[in-house]
């Protein structure tokens, strides 16, 4: 027996598009086209919050951890993990600085392979020399997996250096694409679909950029640094990079030689699991925590977090309080597909 289907109007945009039960909002608003705001699709960023202003809707796994009681009672939803019950109206927002931007779907092929730490693989996908994909830094693409599965990865290139598009794997054990990548050679062939999401910057502000990464979080706000830095950008950046041991900040030389080449940048590496450092910019303890040890006010910068959960939900609850408004995430689990059952 089929799912039912409903119908989602979205307003002010008047757009309308079709649901089947059980399949998130965002995600059938992506398929016909519609660029929504959306960054983890996992609940976490709340980038994707629309107010429902008819119909009932679902949440599989109870209300997500990216919206607040408050929120939810004051009829505010998160698209990616929204399932319709019946149709519905809702109030959602288009960001017109990426408005530009085609969603296509192509086929690609691995060029080459780089392992920058024991469990992070570094990907260049090739595009068909008749094609080209454009995006804005900070933006990510989706690979796509028999069954209907993808994955999605931040594009770690910038848009003005992009004949090969860079990812960022973490190998997941039990992973559907990531633990068979680890094994495969170049030339495998490949179909993705992108760009996606708002994490991108905001590039007519002049203050000062504050960047925290966590893990492979570094992959979007390498394109934004890049993107920036050799775009001749004068305004300070402070990056900060979270990981668990030296080893995890698996470009932790190239930074350094941007700040070699750029002296408005300044880096600071933050290891959660070392006992010592061995460089005079490494810390110890967790990122966040760090950055609110040397920064008593935020108020002046411009925050971009990239990372896991509950490094995004750590910065939510604590940097407003230190008077941080201008906060931009990007934050997104790692997945791993169930075994079949027999």
């Amino acid at each position: 027996m089929g799912a039912t289907e409903y119908t989602v109007l979205i307003q002010p945009q008047g757009r309308r598009v079709t649901v089947a039960s059980g399949r998130p909002v965002l995600e059938a608003a992506l398929a016909a086209g519609l660029n929504l705001p959306h960054s983890c699709k996992s609940g976490h960023c709340a980038s994707c919050r629309a107010r429902l202003l008819s119909g009932g809707i679902e949440y599989p796994n109870g209300i997500p951890l990216g919206l607040t009681a408050d929120e939810a009672k004051a009829g505010n939803i998160l698209l990616c993990q929204a399932r319709a019950r019946s149709d519905l109206v809702v109030e959602a927002r288009l960001i017109a600085s990426i408005a530009d931007v085609e969603i296509k779907t192509l086929p690609c092929r691995i060029a080459r392979l780089v392992p920058l730490a024991p469990d992070v693989m570094q990907v260049f996908l090739r595009l068909p020399a008749v094609e080209t994909m454009r995006f804005h830094a900070g933006q990510y693409l989706d690979i796509l997996l028999d069954g209907g599965r993808r994955r999605s990865f931040s594009i770690a290139n910038p848009p003005h250096d992009s004949d090969l598009l860079e990812l960022h794997v973490r190998k997941v054990v039990g992973g559907r694409f990531t633990e068979p990548l680890f094994g495969t050679s170049p030339g495998s062939l490949l179909r993705i679909e992108g760009p996606f999401g708002q994490f991108v910057c905001q590039e007519q502000s002049t203050a000062p950029l504050l960047m925290i990464a966590g893990g492979t979080g570094f992959a979007p706000l390498k394109s934004m640094l890049r993107h920036l830095l050799e775009g001749g950008i004068d305004r300070p950046i402070q990056l900060y990079w979270g990981a668990r041991n030296a080893q995890d900040v698996y470009e932790d030389a190239l930074v350094l030689e941007w700040m070699r080449m750029y002296p408005q940048l300044t880096f600071t590496a933050v290891l959660s699991e070392a006992t010592q450092t061995n460089a005079s910019h490494h810390r110890l303890g967790w990122v966040h925590e760090v950055v609110l040890a040397d920064h008593p006010t935020l108020a002046p910068f411009d925050v971009y977090a990239a990372g896991p959960p509950a490094l995004v939900e750590a910065i939510r609850a604590t940097f407003p309080a230190r008077g941080a408004a201008r906060l931009f995430f990007d934050s997104f689990d790692y997945a791993s597909d169930p075994k079949p059952v027999a």
